[in-house]
């Protein structure tokens, strides 16, 4: 584990595990963080096994990055500008980009702007990339996801508790993820003509934030679309997913 300073100066967490080609850098989603949404679920170790090298970073708020608790230091762009700093710390001129949820819809917008990105593999997300510019709020909204996130989570929906179950399982700093969902309360997607990339789109048959993934695949330049078994938290576990990751990212 390894830290650097970012674009602003905020201190963020990043783990590398050596292999050979093009680099595969993995960028989780909200609460999540390396451990949670690369390690425990398998993605690494069948990542490693296939030979590939491994780059996974903490985002800010989350993980053993810095917390800040200032809505203002979480934006979509400088959660993006996060990961190209990323790229210019460790000297690299080409890379894989993989994210989840929140890391893909990062991911997504660092593919329209970061020439060094040859490939794209996006999961957890569907046609709310279209119809909400981003998070799906028909699933979800940032109000829902506050109200979790304080005391006791009195009046969240069961869908925010699964985050809540989550934050506390990882022991996620709720006040930091708090204002993640804060910060994060607007539409960065506007289009994705700029994402010409090669691009996968991998979706639980179960994950209602990944509703329609044919859509978003289809209003994609360049992209295919692998559906595997599992809902939001389980998908990413399944060896479909493994299989369809350690394949594109040859």
């Amino acid at each position: 584990m390894t830290k650097f300073k970012t674009w602003d100066g905020l201190e963020l967490n990043y783990r590398v595990w050596e292999g050979e080609g093009t680099p595969v850098v993995l960028q989780h989603g909200v609460v999540a963080d390396t451990n949670a949404n690369w390690m425990g679920t398998g993605v690494v170790g069948a990542l490693q096994a296939a030979g590939r090298t491994v780059v996974s970073l903490d985002a800010r708020g989350h993980g053993r990055s810095e917390k800040p608790h200032d809505p203002a230091r979480y934006t979509w762009a400088g959660m993006a500008r996060d990961i190209s700093a990323l790229y210019d710390e460790l000297g690299f001129d080409r890379v894989v980009q993989v994210g989840y949820s929140m890391g893909a819809i990062i991911s997504l917008l660092v593919a329209g702007a970061d020439e060094r990105i040859t490939k794209l593999a996006v999961g957890g997300i569907g046609s709310g990339v279209l119809d909400c510019g981003g998070v799906d709020r028909r699933v979800i909204d940032p109000e829902d996801l506050h109200k979790a996130m304080r005391g006791d989570g009195a009046g969240a929906s069961p869908t925010a508790m699964m985050f809540r179950i989550l934050a506390d399982a990882v022991r996620a700093d709720r006040e930091a993820i708090e204002a993640v969902a804060t910060g994060l309360d607007e539409e960065p997607i506007k289009t994705l003509a700029d994402v010409q990339i090669p691009t996968l789109v991998l979706a639980g048959d179960n994950d209602p934030f990944a509703a329609e993934p044919a859509r978003l695949a289809e209003a994609l330049p360049s992209a295919t679309l692998t559906t595997v078994p599992g809902d939001h938290l389980m998908a990413v576990i399944s060896p479909e997913y493994h299989a369809a990751l350690v394949a594109f990212t040859a």
